[in-house]
């Protein structure tokens, strides 16, 4: 299979090429010329399949370049250090259904494509005798979960932008208290999208880029797409009976779009899901969107910090991708609508009919009162504790619940990440295992660093890795 430029100006490449490439040379996004079909007598079969196994077989069908014995022996790495259910499924009442995707190594979704892509970039690199310097931007999550997972790679390096003061004490905590020579943690003064748009526009320097082997972890990058594809097959799978065609429904909190592509790739791949509700809070430009068709992403001032931060993001990298089938694979609509972007917004108020129609894409808006209240009720009702963001898909999948429809609530993280917000909704103080509460004491390696590019060159260039390590 080969990748193609959202915006039509790159040549096609494999899927180990664009997992190197992250943003096309043209701007763009890495998109499947054609997305893989799945049909019932293939998800029957996968029905007894272990979590790695699965992952093997929706991996492959998008990582076709890469020999299926490795690809398998990648899978299984990566998904060693998770309990063996890998994503467990359970029931909080409500008709509603939590897809526990936080077992990982930093207690968040990210874990489950991150472990992956590390595993896949060490491979793909050592083949090329090539290093890679990876430049990242995260509101919360993304950042510890890239960081855990390619420590101690001796060809590739990380220079991860946070923030200021957007994270929560225990995110920093995790990503700050790693002391590996090649992780870089960057601070920077601004809010999420400014860290978004300093990884553009040094990806988008293409001599820069070239001179200097960088690389994208974020959801840009493809890999970590695919990888998330697998847990709405497995989800799909463990709700629904053998031999049934039964639809079912997932809500997805949502803030850069990455997660919820994953289960529209899903849908159009050919699993019976009928609806994709997406998440937000107060930062609600996705809600907007899929309501009205008009796309109009806010400026740092008017970007809210949130207890839901990792959704405090007020332009969505991987919205591309979608309006690319939305505008039928059309890379000059997109282009255009991304030129029209630069004027505050973009339109397709006149396609917003088939969001709900055509690709069972709708929404909602969570507040900060609303977590509050579904954290209590859920704990109240079940005994569950629930992470703000979870908090947020709860409170709008109950909006969207049908009768006779599972809805499935794909899990963000463990609450222990957002102890203060669980301490206000239920005033329960959550115990940290000794391992964590040795993470929260130890030392902090942090730069803090001005919202500006050239600064960040300069950074970039006095600690990037040059050449393969011997």
């Amino acid at each position: 299979m080969n990748y193609i430029s959202t915006r039509g100006g790159a040549e096609p490449l494999t899927f180990s090429e664009a997992l190197l490439e992250g943003l096309a040379p043209d701007g763009g996004l890495a998109v499947p010329a054609a997305l893989p079909e799945v049909d019932g007598e293939t998800l029957e079969r996968w029905r007894a399949l272990t979590y790695p196994q699965l992952a093997t077989e929706v991996i492959g069908l998008f990582a076709t370049d890469i020999p299926r014995e490795d690809l398998a022996r990648m899978v299984a790495a990566a998904y060693e250090p998770f309990p063996a259910e890998v994503v467990p499924l359970r029931r909080i009442g409500e008709g509603i259904e939590l897809v526990g995707l936080s077992e990982g190594p930093t207690l968040a979704f990210k874990d489950l494509a991150m472990q992956f892509l590390g595993q896949v970039l060490e491979y793909t690199l050592e083949r090329r005798g090539a290093v890679l310097n990876v430049l990242g931007a995260t509101s919360g999550d993304t950042g510890s979960a890239a960081e855990h997972a390619l420590r101690g790679k001796e060809r590739i390096a990380v220079f991860m932008l946070s923030p200021q003061g957007r994270m929560s004490a225990f995110q920093r905590a995790q990503m700050f208290s790693l002391n590996d020579p090649h992780i870089h943690n960057i601070a920077i003064d601004g809010v999420f999208d400014d860290c978004q748009n300093l990884v553009k526009q040094l990806a988008g320097d293409l001599q820069f880029k070239r001179e200097h082997s960088l690389g994208a972890v974020n959801s840009i990058n493809l890999a970590r797409i695919t990888a998330q594809v697998v847990y709405y097959f497995w989800a799909w799978l463990r709700a629904t009976d053998a031999g049934g065609w039964t639809e079912l429904s997932f809500t997805v909190p949502s803030g850069n779009f990455g997660n919820i592509l994953s289960g529209f790739y899903a849908r159009q791949m050919g699993l019976p899901i009928r609806r994709l509700v997406l998440a937000t809070n107060e930062n609600n430009v996705l809600d907007e969107f899929f309501r009205t068709g008009i796309y109009r992403p806010r400026g740092a001032a008017e970007t809210l910090a949130t207890s839901s931060p990792s959704m405090d993001i007020s332009k969505a990298s991987n919205l591309e991708r979608f309006i690319f089938e939305l505008a039928g694979r059309d890379a000059a609509r997109v282009l255009a609508a991304w030129r029209e972007l630069e004027g505050g917004s973009f339109d397709f108020s006149s396609e917003q009919p088939r969001f709900a129609e055509e690709f069972g894409l709708v929404s909602g808006t969570s507040t900060h009162a609303d977590r509050l209240a579904t954290i209590r009720s859920v704990h109240e009702a079940s005994g569950d504790i629930i992470d703000p963001h979870t908090a947020d898909g709860v409170k709008v999948a109950r909006e969207y619940v049908e009768p006779g429809v599972p809805m499935l609530v794909l899990e963000t993280a463990k609450p222990q990440k957002f102890a203060e917000t669980i301490r206000e909704a239920i005033g329960v103080d959550l115990e940290l295992s000794p391992e964590l509460g040795e993470m929260m004491a130890a030392p902090q390696h942090v730069v803090e660093m001005a919202n500006d590019a050239r600064a960040l060159q300069d950074y970039i260039a006095s600690s990037a890795l040059r050449q393969v390590v011997q």
